[in-house]
């Protein structure tokens, strides 16, 4: 009896970075390592970055053996594998540029997660970490660079009313992230989701929960749409 081989039905879009402005991204858990390679050999037939994201240091080393100039961002969980020079934040030049807010310091592998993939996608990145609800004054101090901003990104757990704060202060779009940090009735980011989508700040918007990526992608494109 011969073994079942595994079907090859995953087809990459090479085209989609240059019909959109942002690459198909290889979402690792639930990925045999060797599934992550082929897919990650099929993208690179692409113009655009590719993307591991939720990799841990084992999926790391698997593509750094095939693709050398791979690129690891630990408290991120995302491998960069690098087929040409990360390309320069353009938005710098211009004065825009993104920011990233965390609640609190648990919050901060959703937020580099959002924050490394706006980088690598040429966005420039501001990073302000714990400066939740409990000690707003922290964030207070920040207003200078939040008002500055053309899109804010928090990421927050717990009862996540960090965004609705953040909206009540800037003139820009604000993307909530809900993470899934809290005790048991937080019920692992649903309450600061179900808070977010009820934001009485209405430039505030959600996306799911721990979807740092999705919010990097977006608020790349918030930043980067005068271009």
């Amino acid at each position: 009896m011969t073994k079942n081989k595994q079907p090859s039905h995953f087809c990459p879009e090479p085209g989609r970075y240059e019909r959109q402005g942002f690459p198909e991204a290889i979402y690792s858990p639930g990925k045999t390592k060797e599934q992550i390679v082929s897919i990650a050999a099929q993208l690179l037939k692409g113009n655009g970055p590719v993307i591991a994201t939720r990799a841990d240091e084992k999926v790391f080393k698997a593509l750094k053996k095939r693709f050398p100039a791979s690129r690891y961002y630990k408290t991120a969980r995302i491998t960069h594998i690098l087929q040409r020079p990360v390309r320069p934040p353009r938005a710098r030049s211009s004065g825009r540029f993104l920011c990233v807010i965390t609640a609190g310091t648990t919050d901060s592998a959703v937020a580099e997660e959002a924050a490394v993939v706006a980088e690598l996608l040429g966005c420039a990145v501001e990073r302000i970490y714990d400066v939740g609800v409990a000690g707003v004054h922290r964030l207070l101090s920040h207003q200078d660079i939040l008002l500055k901003a053309q899109c804010v990104i928090v990421c927050a757990g717990m009862e996540g009313a960090l965004a609705s704060v953040v909206g009540g202060i800037v003139r820009c779009p604000v993307i909530g992230v809900p993470t899934s940090v809290g005790y048991g009735v937080s019920f692992q980011g649903v309450a600061p989701l179900l808070t977010m989508l009820n934001s009485c700040a209405a430039n505030v918007c959600a996306v799911n929960i721990d979807d740092g990526f999705g919010a990097g992608i977006i608020g790349n494109l918030i930043v980067n749409s005068h271009r």
